[in-house]
């Protein structure tokens, strides 16, 4: 169901939305996984904005970050104190302009905001899932999300648009279904993690499953692992800004209510109550064992694995691209996005590069609100939907 408008709220947001659900892969048709095991029934949870036009030439799919979810923008009821996680960049007269543009977002499989996901209750135990949820790749990922893009009889995406993992996800859509995807617009994201990317993911990881709450991963009913989460989280914070942005935000300062070092073990500067109020946050609203799970996801993606070479993977391709980096981002930094770009050009394809200029680090893609717009929509106007 789209989006409806808010009584109250201003013109630029897609007011109250709502989340739908998709359900197939439904037994004896399970879905067969890049690791040979087999999920169904699967379960999407998505959100839609704007309307599909009558040639279905204007869908954008948005592919959400690690920690993401269905919600991009909009409020589900008027109580709510926060608009979806991209709501700056979806809805009429923005970059994805929900006056022009069909928006689409869904919740990946493995998660835990209503997509099947370790959660998720097992339909051969009547109990959730657990460690029991096979494990799952970016490329299931996508292969569910064409399930829900077929739902709606789109044959070709205008365009596909993530940051991060969202932007393996874009790469995964253009490469695996090229005819399915007009405009691809990777953010802040690379073709695989480096061995450092890979370790700080371990390191999140373990601290979810030596806290002695995790229980081997069944304890739903149970607190949980909520101090392991939240130092995974923690971890994972530090990795999305940069040098430059902790210190203009915190440098050494102590808390307000402190005016000198207490020589013990606690909280004293800024940037540690910063790190503990985020992680406390983030266990309120995400199931530990889908951060292991999707961590995971992360670390196996290697996008030329499958093509005999990252060259012959991006050749596959015949979108347009739009690859942007973060200059202060060294999580995912801005050779990665190079290499991409050479290797499209290499092979003849159409590639718009920009690495932008800013100080927030990885987080950029969220942040740089105004300069994405530009870029964003500058691109589309070269290449508009098609009207039949």
């Amino acid at each position: 169901m789209a989006a409806k408008p808010e009584p109250g709220r201003d013109d630029r947001s897609v007011g109250l939305v709502e989340t739908q659900y998709l359900t197939f892969a439904e037994p004896p048709d399970e879905m067969v996984l890049t690791s040979g095991a087999k999920l169904g029934p699967i379960t999407l949870a998505y959100e839609t904005y704007g309307q599909l036009n009558p040639a279905r030439s204007n869908a954008i799919l948005v592919l959400h970050a690690l920690s993401g979810d269905a919600h991009v923008a909009g409020r589900h009821t008027p109580e709510d104190r926060k608009p979806g996680w991209w709501d700056e960049m979806v809805g009429p007269g923005k970059a994805l302009d929900t006056n022009r543009y069909f928006v689409l977002c869904a919740n990946v499989i493995g998660g835990c905001k209503g997509s099947t996901g370790p959660n998720s209750i097992n339909p051969a135990t009547g109990k959730p899932y657990g460690l029991r949820f096979p494990v799952v790749t970016i490329q299931d990922m996508v292969a569910a999300q064409v399930k829900l893009v077929d739902h709606f009889g789109i044959d070709q995406l205008y365009a596909v648009i993530g940051g991060s993992m969202g932007g393996m996800q874009a790469l995964q859509w253009a490469v695996a279904y090229p005819d399915r995807v007009r405009h691809c617009i990777p953010l802040a994201t690379t073709h695989r993690l480096t061995a450092q990317g890979i370790a700080f993911n371990a390191v999140g990881r373990q601290a979810i499953m030596s806290d002695p709450g995790w229980a081997g991963g069944d304890y739903y009913g149970g607190p949980g692992p909520t101090r392991g989460l939240a130092v995974a989280r923690m971890v994972g914070h530090v990795t999305y800004l940069s040098e430059e942005a902790m210190r203009l935000k915190f440098h050494r300062k102590l808390r307000p209510d402190q005016e000198s070092y207490h020589y013990a073990f606690e909280n004293e500067f800024q940037v540690e109550t910063y790190l503990e109020y985020h992680g406390k946050g983030f266990v309120g609203r995400f199931d530990a064992n889908s951060y292991l799970y999707i961590t995971k996801a992360m670390d196996y993606f290697d996008l030329g694995a499958d093509w005999g070479g990252l060259g012959n993977a991006l050749a596959r391709a015949d979108a347009r691209f739009l690859i942007v980096s973060v200059s202060s981002d060294w999580l995912f930094p801005t050779s990665r996005s190079r290499l991409l770009v050479q290797h499209l050009q290499a092979a003849g394809k159409d590639v718009t590069f920009v690495e932008l200029q800013s100080p927030y680090g990885h987080d950029a893609f969220l942040l740089e609100v105004e300069a994405l717009t530009a870029l964003i929509e500058a691109f589309f106007a070269a290449d508009p939907p098609r009207e039949s």
